[in-house]
């Protein structure tokens, strides 16, 4: 439909009319506008000013609040504030889990729980909205609410899994309810760590029977971290259980030992991990290891360089498990160059937590050509662990001279004899 103005008033009138709406929303665009960037500057004078300009918008009344509350410590003026936004947008989690916060801190408990019931049913519900509504549940004594919240966290943000099976633990202890129920099997990781930090080794051992269960990938990293604790706490066969299911966990099927040798990487031809039943290494002053692919008798060497005063030990040892009452029998390839000082060298096996020696070779002196050490020992009643590694007896003078291993072997020995 088209309107006609046929005078001149009319057509005044009309235009009149027209710059009136425009001059309108001009001015309630820039107010708009103003409000937004007032709202923006973080302190309570511009927040108020913003929520004058623009009364409307819950999101400048939810900011005020949560300045009140967060910033100015007060959470009754907060109150108004934040009562206001959710009734202007209960559409906004985060306006009714702040309500909830402030509404907990003044005593007032079922309003906050409330607020906190209606700001989990509100959207969006991000990951963000579930860790802090898990926290504020967990605060007013609603576990199972907050389990719920927990396991939303845990099964999207991993980075989130550690604090959260933390909170999970100090709520219920449980290890069998929280496997079932609440920490599913993508934060076994973090929930391994966790529970080695607290001691806690018998559950500890049901997450990993998890993992394995699944055929879950674990990092080597909390591997070798629950390795050392085991080892540390005696569990000598759970260790060893656990380095053999590592095989297809964690990529380690090339470094399983057998019962043709019991060493493991034992001509270094692989990387060394340094953790495990794998070589570990120290750093010793005085002594460099390399891997040396240009000397070596079966795969590649390990050089072992001396310098120095006082070395009682090269800093590289492989911890193997044994059997009681058991013989077994040690040899292993070496060359040496240039060894200068008093005493050299030897290949040294014991037992690792009672210090027993139980075989100790002579000294690995000078020699051009591979040459063949070892010898045969019995293990100890109790021996279940045993450390193999280069003594120099006697520490006290400097030793100087390049040292090269290699074909190193442990086996249970069969024929007759101790030597």
């Amino acid at each position: 439909m088209q309107l006609e103005l046929r005078n001149p008033a009319q057509k005044i009138g009309a235009v009149a009319v027209l710059g009136s709406l425009i001059v309108t929303y001009v001015a309630l665009a820039a107010l708009q506008y103003w409000s937004a960037h007032l709202s923006n500057i973080p302190d309570e004078t511009h927040l108020r000013r913003a929520t004058w300009l623009d009364p409307g918008n819950a999101e400048y009344r939810y900011r005020l609040g949560r300045y009140e509350l967060l910033t100015q410590l007060s959470p009754q003026a907060a109150l108004p504030w934040l009562r206001s936004a959710v009734s202007l947008n209960p559409n906004r989690a985060r306006y009714w889990l702040d309500l909830s916060l402030a509404s907990q801190v003044m005593g007032d408990t079922n309003s906050a729980k409330d607020a906190l019931d209606r700001g989990v049913i509100a959207g969006p519900h991000t990951l963000n909205i579930a860790w802090q509504a898990a926290n504020l549940y967990l605060s007013q004594g609603e576990a199972e609410k907050a389990r719920q919240e927990l396991r939303a966290v845990m099964e999207h943000d991993p980075y989130l899994g550690s604090e959260a099976v933390q909170a999970c633990w100090k709520v219920r202890p449980d290890i069998d309810y929280l496997l079932s129920d609440v920490v599913p099997p993508n934060v076994d990781e973090p929930f391994l760590e966790f529970l080695i930090s607290k001691n806690a080794g018998n559950a500890a051992a049901k997450v990993w029977a998890r993992a394995v269960s699944l055929q879950q990938a674990i990092d080597r990293r909390y591997l070798f971290e629950y390795m050392r604790y085991l080892i540390a706490h005696h569990d000598v066969s759970q260790a060893a259980l656990v380095w053999q299911q590592a095989a297809s966990l964690s990529g380690l099927a090339a470094y399983q030992s057998s019962s043709e040798n019991l060493l493991v990487n034992s001509d270094f031809s692989m990387d060394i991990l340094n953790g495990g039943f794998d070589w570990i290494h120290k750093k010793i002053n005085g002594v460099t290891l390399n891997l040396d692919p240009n000397e070596a008798y079966s795969g590649r060497s390990l050089r072992i360089t001396f310098d120095g005063p006082g070395i009682e030990d090269a800093g590289i040892r492989q911890l193997v498990p044994l059997e009681p009452n058991t013989r077994y029998e040690f040899t292993a390839f070496y060359k040496a160059q240039e060894m200068d000082g008093a005493g050299g060298p030897k290949f040294a096996i014991q037992d690792l937590y009672r210090e027993t020696p139980l075989l100790m070779t002579e000294e690995l002196h000078d020699t051009d050509s591979w040459k063949q050490e070892g010898g045969v020992f019995v293990t100890g009643p109790e021996t279940d662990l045993i450390v193999v590694r280069i003594a120099r007896v006697p520490a006290g003078s400097p030793i100087r001279g390049k040292l090269w291993i290699d074909g190193l072997k442990l086996t249970r020995f069969e024929g007759k004899g101790t030597n």
